[in-house]
């Protein structure tokens, strides 16, 4: 433990920190965003069942036999939970940092640019994080779903959610936010690292772009297919309810 104070007590520590459980929660994402498009793929013959649904089992049955059901997820909602922290913790200690660092007088327009950036970063990163809470009690564990949450039934719990529009608006304009938060933390975390050099700027700021706009499509297009009807209601399936 003390070694790893040690560690983190540097700034290099705080970026690398940083870096890595931003990776970690970028990956996260990735697959989230993956699993949720499963929403368009309807029902699978051979079950019967959506496969979002499916989905959603298997998820819930990974390495039942040692930790009991739903375990592994948990676990990794914990681990996910932790780097949250430790990215957010290491970002406002950075962001605090590099203040202390600049010279009062130093007015040129990056450093404008590097401000308005970093309160863009710490007011969408606070939201995000209440976002995350609010997420959980959703569609997780279901305390603010309030429209006949069903444990196991994802797609219907998920249709229900958003066929109310102010709910699904709320969803798109937090995905923007996120897209937005991903952008810039990813080329400033390459920056920080000193990665962000004239011969890959370029690539860099392309990638976290395209990444950016591929999560901000692909996790709001499940909110706005369903408020304007462009998925089916919900059918009882076979394993409704298990």
């Amino acid at each position: 433990m003390g070694l790893f104070c040690t560690f983190y007590g540097s700034t290099i520590g705080k970026k690398i920190s940083m870096a890595v459980s931003g990776l970690v929660l970028v990956g996260f994402v990735l697959g989230h965003m993956a699993g949720n498009l499963k929403l368009f793929a309807g029902i699978d013959a051979s079950t019967g069942d959506y496969k979002i649904d499916d989905y959603g089992r298997f998820l819930r049955a990974i390495g039942a036999e040692m930790l009991g059901h739903s375990g592994v997820l948990w676990l990794v909602r914990v681990v996910l939970l932790v780097c949250l922290v430790i990215h957010a913790v290491s970002g406002i200690q950075l962001a605090r940092l590099n203040r202390r660092a600049k010279p009062v007088g130093y007015k040129s327009p990056q450093y404008r640019s590097a401000n308005a950036a970093s309160r863009t970063m710490l007011y969408g990163g606070l939201f995000l994080l209440l976002f995350v809470v609010f997420h959980i009690l959703h569609f997780t564990t279901g305390q603010l779903h309030f429209q006949g949450f069903v444990e196991g039934q994802v797609y219907a719990n998920v249709y229900s959610a958003f066929r109310s529009g102010s709910v699904a608006a709320f969803y798109v304009v937090a995905m923007g936010l996120l897209a937005a938060h991903l952008y810039h933390g990813t080329w400033s975390m390459f920056q920080t690292l000193g990665v962000d050099t004239p011969r890959w700027n370029r690539g860099i700021r392309t990638a976290a772009k395209v990444v950016a706009v591929a999560l901000f499509v692909g996790f709001s297009a499940v909110p706005l297919a369903i408020s304007i009807g462009a998925l089916p209601t919900p059918i009882e399936t076979s394993n409704a309810g298990h």
